[in-house]
This record gives C-alpha cells, structure tokens and sequence, in this order.
C-alpha cells in the first residue's frame, strides 16, 4: 500500500499539463469493441482504471499495442466472449460500459455489477430502461447484469430519461450505434466527456447528432471502421489544478484546459477573490490568489452546473474562507466522508443530509488522514497542500483511479510531496 507526504504550507509556481479525460477514456476504450477495425486511441491519461480496461479487453480477446505512454492501437475483431471478468469488471465503476458495447455489437452481454469507489448509490435503471426500449430483455441475478437483444439484434428506440445520467446516455448512445434504426435519447445528459464519445463513435463511421445537448440522435450503422481519435483533456484534473492553486496562494497557468468546461468552478473562484484567466491560447487557464477566500455556497449540479467530482475538493479551498459556505450536493448522498478527515486537520463543518455547512478557520494542520474515494482523495492533497506542517495520507490507490502522477505535476510546480509504500 502506498502513502503521501506532503509537506503543507508552500504556494504553487509555474505550468502544468493536463492529462486525458478520465471520465472520457473509460467509455472510449469500451466503444472500441464495437469497431471492426484498428483504432488508434491518442491522449490516454496513465491511470489505473485505464490499465483494468486494457486488462479487461485483453481477456476478451482483443489485441491491445500499447504504442506509447499516452496512446494505444486497440484491435476488436477477434473477440470470443461477451462475459468479462467477475473480478475485473468488480474494481471499476465504468464497467457497465462494457454492456452498451458488447450489447450493441453482439445482442448479448453479461458484466458484472460495478464496483469502483463507495459514494453511494448507482443505480443502473436509467441504463436498463434504455436497453429494454430496443428490444433487449435484462436480468440482475448473482451480481452480473445479463442482456440480450430479442432476434440478436436492438432496434431503434425513443428514450426517455427520467433522470440525467451521464452512464445511461453513454450507455445507451453506444448501444445505439450499430442497432437497426433511429435513437432518440430524451432529457439526456451534456457533459463533455458524452461529446467527446460521439466524436469517437463518429470518426470510426457511427451516426451521432445533438451530444451536448438533452437531444441525441442515433441512426445505426452496419459497422464501425478503424481509425484514429484523440481524447480531450480532463475537465475534473484541471478543476483539481486551478482549485489547489487557489488553495495555496499560487500563481499556477494549466496547459490543456478548455475554459469553455470550467466556466461553473472559474465563476465560484472569481466570487471567492481568486483570479482566474484565460492563458495564452484557446486552452489554458491560469490562476492566481492571495489567499484572502470569501465564502460562496455551492449546489453540484449536471454540466454545465457546478460538478460534483469537484464537491469535495472545493469544500477544502472553502474550510479556511472567511464565513460561512453551503454546500448542497445532489448527485451523490455520500460525498462528505472527506470532511470527517478535514476535521481531524482543523476544519469546521456539519452535515445534514446532503447539505454541509463549512466555517471557515485560519488554517489547517497536518495529521495523518485517509481517502474514502478518488476525489476525497484529491480533495486531501489539496488539504495537505494548504496545512501547516505535515500530512500521511493513506488510500492513494484511489487518486490513481482518476490522476495520473498527481505527486508529480505537484512537485513540478514546487509542493514538497512524495509517495511512499507502507505495510
């Protein structure tokens, strides 16, 4: 197992890259296996849920040629089962991507529920309504989700979701892409990562209209062919950059981030008294602080609303504002174990529900804390960062899920962080 120590108290200096979407590559890889062809994947970020997918397609008979640390050649043809691996697909949330995929390609699927970090409840409901609407009869029996198309084939369908859901609109819009006939995907969800699919799914030959609207359209193709796609960069890493710039007092400019994606966190910023500019370019940010943080109040909503994976490392920038900050969480109804942790480093906070309500304190101090999930686990960093003194933080396997050598990029821009293996 393995550990940070950060040594608190050090503004960030200087420029950082982004990586890949995260959030983008764990459904890209999956839509991969509906390509009847070789696809070259660019802009990969290093990360383990990336690698279990790798893994997870391996075992299902891909070809997987690793070309370089950021990019893959990923060949499909010769996939011989429609069941991946119980324990696999049980270490990583966005496995049940694996069902869109293989339900579309072959009419049949049996994935096992997702597994991944314990925020609270994920329910797949929105997921199934979609597939049974094109014909497909679902079952959830010993832990797996078993699909198959009636006659093999899914057949194009009007869906409703009661509900955004990122998983089911990128479930669904994957399904759709080889099924006979028109999708509609009603009141679906506009992250970016749900464009960025679309792109991918039509420069291999797929029929996709309307992504990043709450309309998609769907006609099904025969086939997908090879190609190459590049992924876009991390909305939520680059979030995680500009808010631990803020956090310590820096002067820190982001390379790969799209501002068009960060406009809800760099409005809160700017109400708290940070600086945040667009760099030089159409894809960077920089931002600046003094440190003199006024409370905001935050309610996490779907994009382009405030996002919920950076919930949790707000309320650290907020747990040393001036105030009061409340923070209303709507996606997850677990997404506060952090602030337990916070406490422990200074912090003031209550939570009723889904609400918390953040009083702000001088400062933080280092102690040792543990991460309940990737982005408490990020959010800790950020603590660490700030505290004075030192911080252990335990769990970091978790922040592997989603960054790629955070501790890294960190010390590029002069925090005192290293990652150590512990018993």
């Amino acid at each position: 197992m393995n550990k940070y120590i950060v040594n608190g108290g050090r503004p960030l200096y200087g420029e950082v890259t982004v990586s890949g979407a995260k959030n983008a590559a764990v459904a890209i890889i999956p839509a991969a296996l509906m390509v009847d062809g070789v696809c070259r994947i660019e802009n990969i970020p290093q990360i383990s849920d990336v690698t279990l997918f790798f893994s997870i397609l391996d075992e299902l008979g891909a070809k997987v040629r690793i070309l370089n640390r950021h990019a893959v050649e990923l060949d499909c043809r010769a996939i011989r089962s429609t069941r991946p691996s119980y324990e696999l697909a049980r270490r990583i949330r966005a496995s049940y991507y694996l069902l869109g995929a293989l339900l579309g390609r072959f009419g049949e699927a049996t994935v096992a529920m997702p597994g991944g970090c314990d925020f609270g409840v994920r329910p797949i409901d929105q997921h199934i309504k979609g597939f049974t609407a094109m014909g497909a009869q679902v079952s959830v029996e010993g832990g797996y989700i078993n699909a198959r198309a009636k006659n093999g084939h899914l057949k194009g369908a009007n869906v409703y979701l009661d509900v955004v859901s990122v998983g089911a609109t990128m479930n669904i819009m994957m399904a759709a892409a080889l099924a006979e006939g028109t999708t509609i995907i009603e009141n679906a969800a506009r992250e970016p990562h749900i464009v960025d699919l679309a792109n991918f799914l039509n420069s291999m030959g797929a029929d996709v209209k309307g992504a990043g609207t709450d309309s998609i359209k769907i006609r099904g193709v025969k086939r997908l062919n090879g190609g190459s796609y590049a992924i876009i960069p991390d909305q939520i890493e680059a979030g995680t950059l500009m808010i631990a710039a803020a956090a310590t007092h820096g002067d820190v400019l982001i390379r790969g981030a799209l501002p068009t994606h960060m406009e809800a966190l760099t409005a809160k910023l700017l109400e708290m008294g940070a600086r945040v500019d667009e760099g030089v370019g159409e894809d960077s940010i920089r931002v600046r602080s003094d440190g003199n943080h006024r409370h905001v109040n935050i309610k996490t909503l779907p994009y382009p609303g405030f996002p919920t994976d950076l919930q949790q490392p707000m309320s650290v920038l907020l747990s040393t504002a001036r105030g009061t900050s409340i923070i209303n969480e709507t996606i997850y109804e677990m997404r506060y174990k952090h602030l337990e942790e916070i406490r422990h480093m200074g912090g003031i906070s209550q939570i009723n529900d889904r609400i918390a309500i953040i009083e702000g304190v001088p400062h933080l101090t280092g102690c040792a804390v543990t991460a309940s999930d990737l982005r408490a686990g990020a959010a800790l960093v950020i603590a660490g960062l700030m505290a004075e003194g030192v911080t252990d933080i335990y769990n970091v396997q978790y922040i592997d899920r989603g960054y790629e050598h955070l501790e890294d990029k960190l010390r590029s821009l002069g925090a005192k962080i290293e990652r150590l293996t512990v018993d």
